[in-house]
């Protein structure tokens, strides 16, 4: 019996049986194992680059002119306010030539001046009595000064006080002359370098260096306008003084004496 070989049923796409390609030597595999796909590396990401924002740079532009431009205006207004200020200066110094006031100091009698020591040297005591006579005088046509209370401090070229008193409210209408007297006084205990201080003055053949400060508050008035309150100090120096012997008071020497006038203006905490 022979055996019959028979064609396959399955036709090939050009109607013929489809020859398989030979197998290379490279593709063919042992037995249990497959081919391995060729690898592929991972491309690097590229660094984040942020685009350029046009529109911010403008704004920035925009906001530096703006504040340039407000700061030159601001200066222009204060240059414009100063100027103002410098010619209505100006204008009044021509009509009304105004003029510090003016202080003299007449005379100062010395009533009484006690320094006691305590034993132990442990306290000394300060008693005196001054009376002097001061003078104001308004040398200005078209100014009057209105005068807060005045507080006078007696005391000696090394600072060490040794009096002190008032003086009322007063107005000084314009070219007038006011005198005052007043009575200064004190009774305090003194540390050890005020005793030390005052002790050696005391021991000087010429008297003791005095002098009187005054501090107030003044307006000035010009017709209808009034300015605000203006802090003056009046400095008197040249003053000599003598002890008292018993209970004759001594004239204290003020043919030397000058007084100098200074505004004291007040910027919030400092005054000059």
């Amino acid at each position: 019996m022979t055996d019959r070989v028979y064609p396959s049923s399955k036709p090939t796409a050009n109607g013929g049986a489809a020859a398989a390609p030979a197998a290379s030597p490279a593709a063919v595999t042992t037995a249990g194992t497959t081919a391995n796909p060729p690898s592929t590396k991972p491309q690097p990401r590229q660094p984040y680059r942020p685009k350029p924002q046009y529109h911010n740079r403008r704004h920035r532009r925009s906001s530096r002119n703006l504040c340039c431009c407000c700061c030159f205006w601001s200066f222009l207004i204060l240059i414009a306010l100063a100027l103002l200020a410098a010619i209505a200066g100006a204008a009044v110094y021509i009509l009304y030539r105004p003029h510090r006031p003016e202080f003299t100091l007449t005379s100062v009698r010395i009533a009484k001046f006690n320094l006691t020591t305590t034993a132990d040297f442990s306290t000394s005591h300060l008693t005196t009595l001054f009376n002097l006579t001061l003078t104001s005088e308004n040398p200005n046509n078209h100014l009057t000064f209105s005068y807060d209370p005045f507080n006078l401090v007696l005391s000696t070229t090394r600072d060490v006080q040794v009096a002190n008193g008032s003086i009322p409210a007063f107005t000084s209408a314009t070219k007038n002359s006011t005198f005052f007297r007043s009575v200064l006084s004190t009774s305090q205990d003194l540390d050890v370098e005020s005793v030390k201080s005052l002790r050696s003055d005391l021991r000087k053949q010429s008297g003791v260096a005095l002098k009187l400060q005054v501090d107030t508050e003044v307006k000035v008035s010009m017709g209808k306008l009034r300015s605000k309150k203006v802090g003056i100090r009046v400095t008197c120096e040249g003053i000599k003084g003598v002890v008292p012997k018993g209970k004759t008071p001594s004239v204290a020497s003020v043919s030397n004496a000058k007084c100098n006038v200074d505004l004291r203006i007040k910027i919030w905490k400092w005054t000059f």
